[in-house]
């Protein structure tokens, strides 16, 4: 039982961490694009 729920916890961690990494690429893009990141949204930027 302690495997299966330890295999869900790190499921679920890896799952949040590539959220977080992704989310931090597209600002860095959109930020080298000219854009301006705004609540999760690229705003003004050439590569929308």
């Amino acid at each position: 039982m302690f495997r299966l729920l330890r295999t869900i916890i790190l499921v679920m961690f890896a799952f949040v961490a590539g959220m977080l990494f992704e989310r931090q690429g597209s600002q860095d893009i959109c930020e080298d694009g000219g854009g301006l990141w705004i609540e999760n949204i690229c705003v003004g930027s050439e590569l929308n």
